[in-house]
């Protein structure tokens, strides 16, 4: 399964602003740590505070902050508001066999079918363990695991 950059760049701000949940972080600070465009970066944060993820201060000392519950929310949860998954109309990874047997049942194009059958059905089930994960890890989880990989040694 392949994520958007959107989806990506939601996933690096929820951390970054969940990392840090008493502050106001200005976007233009997350932008510029994920090497992307504020002007970009403000529709991915519009989203996620129209999902109730972080909510938007104006003026001086303003910012975004976390104000999700960073034990119950799920990567997952972040996942779905950018990105269309399983059977919720799919990603592209499971339509491999979409059309190269024309109705026929034999022949060189019936055989190619039903490769294209069984690889669809194995890059679905591909994305389905993927989306379990991406739904077992909350965001805690997530923080603990970021936390870990920064310490020197591990």
């Amino acid at each position: 399964m392949k994520l958007q950059k959107n989806t990506l760049l939601a996933l690096y701000s929820v951390l970054e602003f969940a990392a840090r949940p008493s502050e106001h972080v200005a976007a233009g600070e997350v932008a510029g740590k994920f090497g992307e465009s504020a002007h970009h970066l403000a529709k991915v944060l519009s989203e996620l505070v129209r999902a109730g993820i972080v909510e938007s201060v104006r003026g001086v000392g303003g910012g975004y902050r976390f104000v999700a519950n960073p034990k119950r929310l799920t990567l997952l949860d972040v996942i779905r508001l950018f990105e269309s998954l399983g059977a919720e109309g799919g990603n592209g990874l499971a339509a491999v066999g979409s059309g190269t047997n024309d109705g026929a049942n034999s022949g060189p194009h019936a055989s190619a079918s039903a490769v294209d059958r069984a690889l669809g059905q194995v890059l679905e089930e591909i994305d389905q363990t993927a989306i379990a994960t991406f739904g077992s890890i909350t965001v805690d989880t997530m923080l603990k695991m970021v936390r870990t990989q920064g310490r020197p040694g591990s």
